[in-house]
């Protein structure tokens, strides 16, 4: 399927574990320019930098990328992108790709694959992706969102919690991990942070609860690709610098 998408890159400088983390260097460039490039690379009609910060905004368009400047005053990417939504007056059947400014290694397929889900499901509000959780260790790590499911692909519910928890202490399955990767239609995006936050969302720390909470649909599916390791530590930074270093090594053992 080929569809029109737009992807929003919310990134802010002010990160509290990892301050300036968009302009960290990888192999010479900033972080920001590896998410947009990922993002161009998924075949998105627009991609936009959504920024409240200056030197953010001019790595981006050093980039190549298109910038939007923001208020400081967003809790979250989600109303970050939902002000240029606003601005730019785009249309409520619009789909909007919410990818972290913290992702420089997301596979560009992912991207077009959560914007493909929420386009081939008209009653879902938000497409979501997930992936199989393989260690006991990540099941109970609560930096790590599990999402349990319906036969139709429905979300349930999302947890830092290890979910589903077998009673009798076998394995349960199936046992996913959550990928941070949203597909939103704009109306439902205007709508979701036109919201105040609701009580389960500020217990979990999961924004993505506020929308289950006001009754809507998110859609979720299996990733078609392992997802590339964000960026929340110091250690993911350095873990993301050895990835890209190695892949530059196997690119020039092949030519």
């Amino acid at each position: 399927m080929t569809i029109d998408f737009t992807v929003v890159i919310p990134a802010r400088y002010a990160s509290t574990r990892l301050p300036g983390k968009p302009l960290a260097d990888i192999g010479g460039r900033p972080m920001i320019a590896w998410v947009h490039d990922r993002a161009r690379a998924s075949g998105a009609a627009e991609v936009i930098v959504a920024t409240d910060d200056e030197r953010v905004a001019a790595a981006a368009r050093a980039a190549g990328a298109r910038v939007e400047i923001t208020s400081s005053d967003h809790a979250s990417g989600t109303d970050r992108i939902a002000e240029v939504a606003h601005r730019l007056g785009w249309p409520d059947e619009r789909i909007v790709v919410n990818v972290q400014g913290d992702e420089p290694l997301m596979p560009p397929m992912l991207i077009a694959q959560v914007a493909e889900l929420l386009a081939s499901r008209p009653d879902a509000a938000i497409a979501t992706l997930m992936t199989p959780i393989e260690s006991d260790e990540a099941l109970r790590d609560t930096s790590t969102a599990k999402v349990v499911y319906d036969r139709e692909g429905r979300a349930l519910y999302f947890s830092r919690a290890p979910i589903p928890w077998s009673r009798d202490g076998d394995r349960a399955e199936p046992v996913r991990r959550h990928i941070g990767l949203y597909a939103y239609r704009v109306r439902d995006l205007k709508a979701i942070t036109a919201e105040p936050p609701c009580a389960l969302e500020l217990c979990e720390r999961l924004e993505q609860l506020r929308a289950l909470w006001m009754g809507l649909t998110i859609v979720v599916a299996d990733a078609v690709a392992p997802p590339g390791r964000g960026v929340d530590t110091e250690a993911d930074l350095e873990a993301v610098r050895a990835a890209v270093i190695a892949s530059s090594d196997t690119r020039s053992r092949d030519v």
